[in-house]
């Protein structure tokens, strides 16, 4: 998997993110010089001997104008190849285009295509358009509008909104009542609502990188067991050459340039997959590069203007896992500590989920200083499960998005 050609100089625009951790293991290990700027100054990818330097900067979500001038002095100071945004720094990033490519490479479609799909109301519009399966879907403007369009079971998410943020299960008049206090609390009825049919089925992601509209690499896997928030505890590479096509249809209509991913439900009475969610970036692309897929550096070689061949369908049956996603999923789950020391002693010995399945978020033997952040947070977890909850609730910082921040990046006159 190790590139054999000069190392590049890449700036990775995140390291609070599984995605962005990820994408840093997988870049050191091919030799890549990697810096990572970041508002926390303790973010995952603090712990990795493959970050060269750390750049502590503003908040995409709190000052993306400060954002966009933070990464344009490191650009004019010194020299990149790639800028590498590995969450919604993207959607700054493809708006600011004209201010950033003279000075490195990226690789991110145009504006409108990004906005077509950062938007979940904006991408099941997308989907009726392509008419692409989805789980039966309403959009709605209002708690008023909400109320009538919910029948139980359903799903309510915001248009915005990413790593769980802004989705609520409602299977009951309860359930329906809290998601409408909840965001009636936090002020996110400003925007679009969906409302979508609870499917009951298996969760499945998908990601490709594409060049100008064609598809160049695509890799599938499926949920083994749940972390925290919903998010992949243990997965498993699957073929899935169904979504590939919806994938490639989605790719060809928006001429789409670098990397997208969906998330999918295989129903469990129906063979024909639904497309729940998408997100215009590589989501935790490990698991893709433990089953022979490396999209990172097709991600590289598309920033650098290059058109790579495509790439060879990833093998099937790979199995992975994130440690620490397991240890916040058990303790969250009315975990108690027993059920951590349990849950250390399965990960440890390789017991089932865990049997041949390789770390892909802190991988000790290949990157010893991601044993920090597990080692805390199981030490945290052993003296209150009760913090699994606001640990989970750290992922979402000030390297996110969300409306008030959109707003702003959309405006006429930020750029």
């Amino acid at each position: 998997m190790i590139d054999a050609r000069k190392p590049l100089r890449v700036l990775v625009s995140e390291g609070s993110s599984t995605s962005g951790r990820e994408a840093v293991t997988i870049l050191g290990a091919a030799g890549h010089h990697v810096e990572v700027c970041d508002p926390s100054r303790w973010c995952l990818a603090r712990y990795s001997r493959f970050v060269r330097k750390f750049h502590h900067c503003p908040g995409l979500r709190t000052d993306p104008a400060g954002f966009l001038r933070f990464v344009e002095g490191l650009l004019a100071s010194q020299h990149f190849d790639v800028l590498l945004p590995t969450h919604e720094q993207g959607f700054l990033f493809t708006r600011a285009e004209a201010r950033l490519k003279p000075r490195v490479g990226f690789a991110l479609p145009d504006f409108s295509s990004y906005r077509a799909v950062h938007s979940k109301a904006g991408f099941s519009r997308l989907l009726d358009r392509l008419g692409l399966p989805q789980p039966p879907t309403r959009i709605v403007a209002s708690l008023d509008e909400l109320r009538e369009a919910t029948r139980f079971p359903s799903v309510v998410k915001t248009s915005i909104g990413t790593a769980s943020r802004g989705v609520w299960i409602v299977r009951d008049v309860g359930d329906l009542n809290l998601a409408l206090y909840d965001l009636q609390a936090s002020g996110d009825i400003g925007g679009e609502l969906l409302v979508q049919d609870l499917i009951t089925g298996t969760t499945e992601k998908a990601q490709s990188v594409f060049c100008r509209g064609e598809l160049l690499g695509f890799h599938a896997y499926r949920q083994v067991s749940a972390g925290v928030g919903g998010g992949e505890a243990v997965k498993e590479s699957v073929s899935r050459p169904a979504i590939r096509g919806y994938l490639e249809a989605i790719g060809a209509h928006l001429n789409w340039h670098g990397a997208l991913s969906v998330d999918v439900i295989m129903p469990l009475d129906s063979a024909t997959p639904l497309l729940i969610d998408c997100n215009p970036r590589l989501v935790e692309p490990m698991n893709a590069y433990c089953a022979g897929t490396d999209l990172v550096e097709l991600l590289l070689r598309l920033s650098l203007g290059e058109t790579p061949a495509p790439l060879a369908e990833s093998r099937a049956g790979v199995r992975t896992h994130l440690a620490l996603q397991a240890l916040l999923g058990s303790a969250s789950r009315d975990g108690t500590r027993r059920d951590v020391i349990r849950e250390c002693g399965r990960i440890a010995a390789g017991k089932d989920p865990y049997q041949g399945s390789t770390e892909e978020l802190t991988p000790m033997r290949l990157d010893w200083p991601g044993a920090v952040p597990l080692a805390m947070t199981a030490a945290l977890l052993l003296v209150s499960p009760q913090f699994a909850s606001s640990l989970a609730r750290g992922g979402f910082g000030a390297h996110l998005l969300d409306a008030a921040s959109i707003r702003m990046i959309e405006s006429e006159g930020f750029c």
